[in-house]
């Protein structure tokens, strides 16, 4: 998870960019902040895809192979 202070930060370059708009810093310093927000995302998404077990309308296990198999080397 991404500390507060850099979501905060984030925010802030962001209503700044809306009101008056940002110096070549600080859009580096936001596209930095942003791809790391995205990757934290992501990591995040990923992992909680993993957990996931798809099941149908019969109760039958069918959850993609490939979804299985990335479970399946985080297990060994």
């Amino acid at each position: 998870m991404l500390p507060k202070t850099k979501i905060d930060r984030i925010n802030q370059l962001s209503k700044k960019a809306k009101a008056s708009g940002l110096s070549t810093e600080e859009k580096l310093e936001q596209q930095s902040l942003r791809e790391e927000y995205l990757q934290v995302f992501r990591s995040s998404m990923k992992n909680t895809l993993k957990g996931v077990t798809v099941v149908d309308p019969n109760g039958n296990d069918v959850t993609p192979q490939k979804l299985k198999n990335e479970r399946n080397q985080n297990l060994h």
